[in-house]
């Protein structure tokens, strides 16, 4: 394409809404625009950088088997409702109604649209097993849209859904989507890595989120070097630490003026952190009912509260659960602000990190201000309606696994893989007949790819101070050329030629043919990111011309030919490996 003749603008500033590599460049370099927050057009470079990462999602689902389908963005609430998640998936479902008042979601995801598809096509065990996906508009109506395309409001989503007879076919087809995956994001040029995930709305158990590393993604995962364990913060398990044996002593009522946090309580008493007990206090609403129960968690002083993991103890949506409002939680329970305790509490639901069932004369506060309680001990003066494992796995820590000190690093989320089993099968209906005519609910997994997050990943990995630096597989176009003077008759011919040469041996090519400075056009050229530029300038009567990778600094001279050669051989061992 002669960029003289394309819908081709690019930003000199940084615009004031960009936050981040990915959303600077893609804006400056003309790909995206915004239209409205978390809402985003894409331009026609934009575009093709978008179907690069679509066609491979596209080709290797397609090679481990899966079938393209299309559903409908607008969703019927009917099957919403009949999963149970019209109100467990909370304010990010976009709901709507059409002009007779019926109500309608825009489809986050498609779990409720592609369990009716099969339900009203799969009755016997023979069709099974199924794979169906679908590459479609998805919208959530986030809270805080950021990060361009990083956590917008319409996105683009691969979702893809298997179903099987029973759990080891579901294995199978997990494994396959796994290994599917990996070849997606590898082709994708990303640095990634698979780790356990939370299922959050989506359900079921048994995940792995594909995580690109980056230091500006907004997810934390924590790993070990020394085994394989590698967790998202929200699921990583804790390996509880073996306190050691005391004899239980006498609960003593001690008074603690103004010590309203730990570390105040445990240097006024002279006490290690951990020997005391954290109290975290939230109100947790149902649909039904106006008023809040109150929930009062319990953990080691020295320890985090992992909310992911108390909010899964509860068995509650995400919005459903917020921090108490004290003034009104202490009449109700007897709690108080800075010097709450088990012991004494009612009217509440007190949940009780696994840590503390076996530390023996703990520290904790008095339900009474200004005092705490020396030598508290679970089961003796205090139980818990949930014991859970509710603690934060930090960096330092040791691994859950051997016990070695896992690291954190930070990542974006690309793509997440699940295993639904029958959460939906048995709600919505979906059963087959099997060999003896008797009746069993389908197995099902759940496949996601964010697509449009996807491209913006690879600019996070892939920039420098310049602009964008496109793996091969994914850049707009293969090759730039840069005519130095439009006006000079043997570069342009020249130029030309090289242009119409790459193109007709398969190779994406850009002349940039405006009459512009060539310092402009060497400036588009490394922000747009096109991984091979070629310049032809003075030395064009020659036969001579500038050949430079986008990723490295050195430029050489050669011959046209041995530049179209040059290019030509790269672009495809990259591309065909």
């Amino acid at each position: 394409m002669k960029v003289s003749k394309m819908f081709f603008n690019t930003l000199r500033e940084v615009p004031a809404e960009a936050e981040i590599p990915s959303h600077v460049f893609l804006l400056r370099a003309g790909m995206i625009r915004k239209e409205v927050s978390g809402f985003y057009s894409f331009l026609p470079l934009g575009m093709r950088a978008l179907h690069k990462v679509e066609n491979i999602v596209r080709e290797e689902m397609d090679a481990a088997g899966a079938q393209e389908i299309l559903t409908s963005a607008v969703q019927p609430a009917e099957l919403w409702q009949e999963s149970g998640r019209w109100y467990a998936y909370g304010p990010e479902l976009w709901r709507t109604k059409d002009r007779n008042e019926r109500d309608f979601v825009l489809g986050p995801t498609a779990e409720e649209v592609f369990t009716n598809v099969v339900r009203q096509n799969v009755t016997s065990w023979r069709q099974l097993p199924i794979n169906i996906y679908q590459i479609q508009t998805k919208y959530r109506d986030e809270a805080r849209p950021r990060f361009g395309l990083i956590r917008s409001r319409e996105f683009l989503m691969k979702d893809a859904y298997s179903f099987d007879r029973d759990e080891d076919g579901l294995q199978v087809s997990y494994d396959n989507m796994y290994d599917a995956y990996s070849k997606v994001f590898t082709r994708c040029g990303l640095f990634f890595r698979p780790v356990e995930a939370d299922t959050g709305a989506i359900g079921g158990s048994g995940s792995h989120e594909f995580c690109a590393l980056s230091d500006t993604g907004e997810e934390e995962i924590l790993y070990c070097e020394n085994c394989d364990m590698a967790a998202t913060a929200e699921k990583a398990d804790f390996k509880d630490e073996v306190m050691p044996a005391e004899e239980e002593l006498p609960m003593e009522e001690v008074l603690t003026p103004g010590t309203k946090t730990i570390e105040d309580v445990c240097n006024f008493l002279g006490v290690d952190q951990k020997k005391s007990i954290k109290a975290i206090m939230y109100e947790v609403y149902n649909e039904d009912k106006p008023e809040p129960e109150y929930v009062c968690c319990f953990i080691r002083g020295d320890r985090q509260l992992n909310e992911t993991k108390l909010i899964n103890a509860l068995d509650v949506p995400e919005f459903a659960i917020k921090m108490a409002d004290e003034s009104k939680m202490g009449p109700a329970t007897g709690c108080v602000a800075g010097f709450t305790g088990p012991v004494g509490l009612h009217d509440c639901k007190i949940i009780v990190d696994t840590e503390l069932v076996n530390a023996k004369n703990m520290v904790a506060g008095a339900c009474k201000a200004d005092h705490h309680i020396k030598n508290v001990n679970y089961g003796r003066d205090y139980t818990a309606d949930i014991v859970k494992d509710l603690k934060l796995l930090q960096e330092g820590d040791p691994c859950p696994c051997c016990g070695k000190p896992v690291k954190t690093a930070r990542s974006i989320e690309v793509g997440q893989v699940f295993k639904l089993h029958t959460k939906y099968s048995e709600k919505m209906g979906l059963t087959y007949k099997d060999e003896n005519q008797e009746e069993h609910h389908v197995v099902m997994g759940c496949y996601g790819i964010g697509v449009s997050r996807t491209v913006a990943a690879i600019v996070e990995q892939h920039h420098d101070e310049n602009g964008i630096i496109w793996p091969m597989s994914v850049a707009p176009y293969h090759v730039i050329i840069d005519l130095v003077n439009v006006k000079d008759e043997v570069q342009v011919e020249v130029a030309n030629k090289l242009y119409e040469d790459l193109l007709a041996a398969g190779i994406e090519v850009m002349l940039d043919d405006r009459d512009e400075r060539p310092g402009v056009k060497f400036k588009d050229a490394d922000l747009i990111g096109i991984p091979i530029r070629i310049v032809v300038g003075k030395r064009a009567g020659e036969g001579i011309v500038e050949y430079k990778l986008r990723r490295e600094a050195d430029k050489v001279e050669m011959s046209v030919e041995e530049a179209k050669a040059a290019a030509i051989e790269l672009v495809h061992k990259e591309i065909r490996g």
